[in-house]
């Protein structure tokens, strides 16, 4: 799987958390929770896909009746 240097997973993640903190706290004005909301929006997005992308690099090791391991695609 080739990683995308631009997208830090735990980073876009952290900042979400903040986000909807920010959110629930209320304390923020109707336009900076509707700026906020939007990033997060984005940020779902860009998670959900790198999710996605990765599920689909998934191996399960199989162990045959020989005892031999075989590889197959995961199915989610």
């Amino acid at each position: 799987m080739s990683k995308d240097k631009s997208f830090e997973f735990e980073v876009a993640l952290k900042r979400l958390e903040k986000i909807v903190g920010s959110l629930e706290g209320e304390s923020e004005s109707l336009e900076k929770s509707l700026e906020l909301f939007e990033e997060g929006v984005k940020l779902t997005g860009a998670l959900k896909g790198h999710l996605e992308s990765a599920e689909q690099h998934i191996k399960v090791l199989m162990k045959e009746p020989d005892g031999k391991l075989k590889t197959q695609d995961f199915e989610g």
